[in-house]
């Protein structure tokens, strides 16, 4: 059985949301979504292209934009 600390560690999730900064392409807000989720950044950005394209692209740039000025940088 293993200990609750080291499987919580070991999940993505708990560790905070932040921009990353390697691999960023525009503010790093979709690779940082991704490392969070422990998923590859490129479907992340697939999904927000996506997903923006669809809802006439307005309130996926609205988005984008608050959480590049709400989510933390990553440290250096």
């Amino acid at each position: 059985m293993k200990n609750d600390l080291t499987s919580m560690s070991d999940d993505p999730m708990s560790k905070p949301l932040m921009r990353v900064r390697e691999g960023a392409l525009i503010g790093g807000v979709c690779g940082g979504i991704a490392k969070w989720l422990g998923w590859d950044p490129t479907l992340v950005r697939l999904g927000y292209v996506i997903l923006s394209v669809l809802s006439a692209a307005f309130p996926g740039i609205l988005v984008y934009i608050v959480l590049w000025i709400l989510m933390p940088r990553e440290p250096a």
